[in-house]
């Protein structure tokens, strides 16, 4: 029943994701034809890179996999009025703490640019980055709301609205790079984000409508199920700060790669990250609720049996997925980016990270069943090690490949450092016969 119920989710989590994916790469299709593989688009990219990073540290992989275990738990055994009172009383204080960390961005968006992010840009490229930056905390307070009802509505079994949410922030987006874009230059591609998080939020709504829930005005740090999150949440937070570290390091190593570099850079992890999340993200998604129910019930048995299946899964279909996506993906990218200020030379940068990255997706996608799996079992110390481990071993990576590779390097650093990572986290669970 367990696996049944796993597998329709994954279904579900998978197809909205690969329809996510799809329209992020048309998103990019049109934004590569409108900007190129340019310093303009690199300054865009890269000043959305650490708000996303803060997102996904705090209210996306953080929260959710902090968070799913302790309200699941209390949704089964303390009631809906109890869950959601918590629910609420978490929401707040991610709220608080975003607002705290927009408003330092704000304020140090200036040297965070230029000594952190692009220390290699020129001083326009920098001062146009620091200004993307400081408009883009919008989105990120949006999000500190939105990323915790996707915890919220997971919890409950619940996988289609919040699989929806990515689709119309892309959507949004979408809407920046056409209209908005035309009116206000790179800066409409700021206000896309904006309104692509404004409906990520908005479509989430009816779910919380649905499973009767009340918010609490409270921001009680006594309360001990906040506590216990809280508890789960902190490793958590260090595991994927160093996750996001790689990624401000790759700008940091390939704002002195060439103008395009950064945009090359990105354009490859979003075509590596189509199959991934489909496969990868999707099976993880869908698995967390379960491995957390069978864990708390001490099913080590179904729960063994469960994450065999999905590594089975994840194996037959991501090894397939890389060799066809590696052997289309040059006349792919000359189909679909090429035409106005996308040139060839620019097709040429993008195939080169794409292939490194595209080498990775088999272990991506099994870091994402590994480290659920951690959380399910509420250890976040051993992830948080094995992602210290990867931060330190890609940057080491990026220093010898970048002479021999320039930025196809950092996409390989990338593949090898998250694959052994999968590798490593696989073997514990091994170790500890949890598999």
């Amino acid at each position: 029943m367990n696996a049944r119920r796993v597998v329709n989710a994954s279904i579900l989590v998978g197809f909205f994701f690969g329809l996510d994916k799809i329209i992020a790469l048309a998103r990019q299709m049109l934004m590569g034809r409108a900007y190129g593989v340019t310093a303009e688009l690199s300054a865009f990219n890269a000043a959305n890179n650490l708000p996303d990073g803060i997102a996904a540290v705090i209210f996306g992989s953080a929260l959710t996999m902090a968070f799913i275990p302790v309200l699941a738990g209390t949704f089964d055994r303390e009631g809906q009025a109890v869950a959601w009172d918590l629910f609420s009383r978490v929401v707040n204080w991610v709220f608080v703490f975003t607002a705290g960390l927009a408003l330092l961005m704000v304020i140090f968006a200036d040297p965070l640019v230029r000594y952190v992010v692009v220390p290699s840009f020129s001083p326009e490229q920098q001062a146009l980055t620091a200004s993307i930056m400081r408009l883009d905390v919008i989105a990120l307070l949006i999000f500190s709301i939105s990323g915790t009802i996707i915890s919220g509505l997971q919890a409950r079994q619940h996988f289609l609205l919040p699989a929806l949410a990515p689709v119309l922030y892309n959507v949004g987006q979408i809407l920046g790079v056409v209209f908005l874009s035309k009116w206000f230059g790179i800066y409409g591609l700021v206000y896309g984000v904006i309104l692509g998080a404004a409906l990520h939020l908005a479509i989430q709504v009816p779910g919380l409508v649905r499973f009767g829930f009340r918010w609490t005005r409270a921001l009680d740090w006594r309360n001990e199920r906040v506590r216990q999150v809280a508890g789960l949440m902190g490793p958590r937070l260090l595991t994927v700060a160093a996750i996001q570290l790689i990624f401000v390091a790759t700008d940091n190593f390939a704002s002195g790669l060439g103008e395009g570099a950064i945009a090359a850079i990105a354009f490859g992890w979003t075509i590596m990250q189509l199959p991934e999340t489909v496969i990868g993200t999707a099976v993880g998604t869908a698995l967390l609720p379960t491995l957390s129910d069978l864990a708390a019930r001490g099913d080590s048995a179904n729960l063994r049996r469960l994450l065999w299946r999905a590594i089975g899964v994840v194996l037959a279909l991501t090894i397939p997925a890389t060799l066809v996506s590696l052997a289309v993906l040059r006349p792919a990218v000359q189909l679909v980016f090429e035409g106005r200020k996308f040139t060839p030379e620019g097709t040429r940068l993008v195939v080169a990270a794409a292939q490194m990255f595209l080498l990775g997706v088999t272990g991506h996608s099994l870091l994402e069943t590994a480290s659920r799996t951690f959380y399910a079992r509420k250890d976040a110390l051993t992830p948080l090690v094995a992602a210290v481990l990867t931060a330190l071993l890609f940057v080491g990576l990026c220093v010898a490949l970048i002479p021999r590779l320039g930025h196809a390097g950092i996409a390989l650093a990338n593949t090898v450092a998250f694959s052994l990572e999968a590798l490593l986290l696989l073997f514990v669970l091994w170790r500890q016969k949890v598999l």
